[in-house]
């Protein structure tokens, strides 16, 4: 009776060894099949004890503190505490289970600690977000521990720092991976390129990389990453080609960096560019690259190159199906994404809460509010998929679009989850289409006392208060952003001219041309006032006359930048213009006459969408 257990132990931890052993989801039946004899009362009365290999296998997978802590008492009982590192893995799954104090009392009663079992109870740490422990852990691993940091350890704690967004610890590690001569350590110096990006702090991590004797893969990676991320396209180019002239071949982190670089430009032939480079790499397979590549043509205005990708695709997943769908959303086709979506399906492939946000997303750009209830339905009925804060958000967006506040906020009013402002602004956004004042009062109240340091909210009432002529109170929430130090980030458009990007701000004389550009924009003006164009002047949300109103809505940074484009591109050519805000009415009226006149094709991304004029029509319907 008592051998049994124990023979069985034995026999798998054999098995462990053997080629049996072929996948995880093995070695955690495995591991199972020795906690069950170890916390059975035959175990637990047997004299011998099977040997540390099968010990850790059970070990690593309790699912429990209390299957942890019967673990530890054999672990005590049998003296295995310090053999094979038997207690370096309890500690660590202590630490796993959020049972710090145990974790420490443990550490503290390990008779001979080594590095290994520093680095696996600040690691432990690191892995959950304890910043404070492991700074505590290595402080006493200098005092006390009698050995020297490594890597290992470094690379735990820049990755703390990194997660919490500490500066302050993550410069202090730095310096001391500088004075410890581990900054040769290129592991060392790849996790803090990754901490000083996520930082924000790109002149740093561009430092480090300048510095380093030999950059390998990951640490171009790195930097080509954080750079994307923070949205600085020609850095990103100017990176690859460094990598590229060092003799380092890109692999697929590489090409999704430069496409997501691209994505913040919206520039087509950059795009375009990189497609003939990705398959002379052989990435022409590779699910993620192409899936990068059909985002990166949507996101340029080039939603038929995308659909063409999306379509050579030999094999797509559901990140795919969801990116395509995604694309369809941005540029307004609500109808394209619903049978894409019904295609999706019928394929075999099961959407999940990202796939429902973009598709929902689809509807209220098109104002589907049929197909949007139906799906919002469906979610949880046909796919049990509970809506999240992201779906009530569309749904909102929804209603107030088609001017049903009412609903929009009883909707609200009714989720099982508390609103958050993503929520809350999608109906303020609504309530500034249709003026409703009493109602904007509301919601930026919830808004302010959500996010008080948000000013994209006090602008939002700001205008609704200006539109409406109520430039008192207005002013008294202007003035209230001053007071809370906000500043609104002001409007611009940029246009990609020979590989080049011009920005373009409201009244902007920076240009060298800026006379011609300004002659030109007066001469279309003329042009479309012919054709019926009636100005808009509500748009301008300043406490001035008439003329004044027309001098100001004239120069807004679109209007420039789609003069410029004509200017400078041959006849015939589609101008593509990336605004950083949401168009205003008068901009956009102003580019469908253009359109007409000038017989080009223009392609305004703004905040929310793109826009595509031709023949004096706009892609959205006016609905946007």
């Amino acid at each position: 009776m008592i051998r049994e257990p124990h023979s069985a132990l034995i026999i798998l931890r054999s098995l462990l060894y053997s080629s049996l052993i072929i996948n995880s989801s093995s070695y955690i039946k495995l591991g199972r099949a020795f906690l069950y004899n170890l916390t059975s009362k035959k175990c637990f009365c047997s004299a011998r004890f099977p040997q540390s290999h099968s010990l850790i296998l059970t070990l690593d997978s309790c699912p429990s503190v209390s299957n942890c802590l019967a673990v530890h008492a054999r672990v005590i009982k049998f003296c295995y505490i310090n053999d094979d590192f038997i207690g370096d893995r309890l500690v660590s799954h202590y630490v796993k289970l959020d049972h710090n104090e145990d974790a420490n009392k443990l550490f503290d009663e390990i008779p001979l600690k080594d590095l290994v079992s520093w680095n696996s109870l600040l690691s432990g740490f690191s892995r959950k977000g304890h910043l404070g422990n492991c700074l505590n852990v290595f402080s006493r691993l200098r005092i006390e521990g009698g050995v020297e940091p490594n890597e290992v350890t470094l690379i735990s704690i820049v990755s703390a720092c990194t997660d919490k967004g500490a500066r302050d610890e993550g410069k202090f590690i730095h310096g001391f991976a500088f004075k410890t001569g581990y900054l040769e350590k290129t592991k060392v110096v790849n996790s803090l390129i990754n901490m000083y990006g996520k930082f924000g702090a790109l002149d740093s991590a561009s430092e480090l990389i300048r510095t380093m004797q030999v950059p390998n893969l990951i640490s171009w990676n790195s930097i080509l990453s954080v750079h994307a991320q923070n949205g600085l396209s020609n850095e990103v180019m100017s990176l690859f080609r460094s990598m590229r002239r060092d003799g380092i071949g890109p692999d697929q982190a590489t090409m999704v960096s430069i496409f997501q670089g691209c994505n913040e430009m919206g520039i087509a032939k950059q795009v375009e560019t990189i497609h003939v480079y990705t398959f002379k790499c052989g990435f022409a397979e590779d699910i993620r690259v192409m899936t990068s590549l059909l985002i990166s043509y949507a996101k340029s205005g080039r939603l038929n190159a995308g659909k063409q990708v999306f379509g050579e695709m030999k094999a797509r997943d559901r990140v795919t199906w969801t990116a395509m769908l995604a694309s369809y959303a941005m540029h307004g086709c609500g109808n394209g994404a619903i049978e894409l979506f019904e295609s999706m399906v019928k394929d075999g492939v099961d959407p999940d809460h990202v796939t429902f946000t973009h598709l929902l997303n689809a509807c209220s750009h098109s104002g589907l509010i049929v197909a949007g209830n139906k799906y919002f339905k469906n979610m949880y009925e046909v796919y049990g998929i509970e809506p999240r804060l992201d779906h009530y958000s569309c749904m909102v967006d929804l209603l107030g679009r088609l001017g049903l506040l009412e609903d929009a906020y009883g909707l609200i009013k009714s989720m099982p989850m508390q609103p958050n402002a993503g929520v809350w602004g999608a109906l303020l956004g609504a309530c500034r289409i249709f003026h409703n004042i009493e109602l904007g009062q509301q919601v930026a109240e919830q808004l302010f006392a959500l996010d008080p340091t948000d000013h994209r909210n006090y602008v939002m009432l700001s205008n609704i208060y200006a539109a409406s002529g109520l430039w008192r109170n207005a002013s008294k929430i202007r003035s209230l952003m001053k007071e809370r130090g906000l500043v609104s980030i002001p409007g611009c458009s940029l246009i990609e001219h020979e590989n080049k990007v011009y920005r373009f701000v409201a009244g902007d004389c920076s240009h060298p041309e800026s006379d011609k550009i300004y002659a030109k924009l007066e001469q279309l003006i003329a042009r479309i006032l012919k054709a019926g164009f009636v100005r808009q002047t509500q748009f301008v949300l300043h406490d001035v006359d008439e003329y004044m109103k027309e001098d100001m809505i004239n120069k807004h940074s679109e209007k420039l930048a789609i003069a410029f484009g004509l200017l400078v591109s041959s006849k015939g050519m589609p101008i593509t213009i990336i605004k950083n805000l949401r168009i205003c009415g008068d901009c956009h009226s102003m580019a469908k006459l253009v359109s007409l006149v000038e017989n080009r094709t223009i392609i305004i991304r703004d905040l929310k969408r793109f826009h595509h004029f031709a023949d004096g029509m706009c892609s959205c319907g006016d609905y946007w």
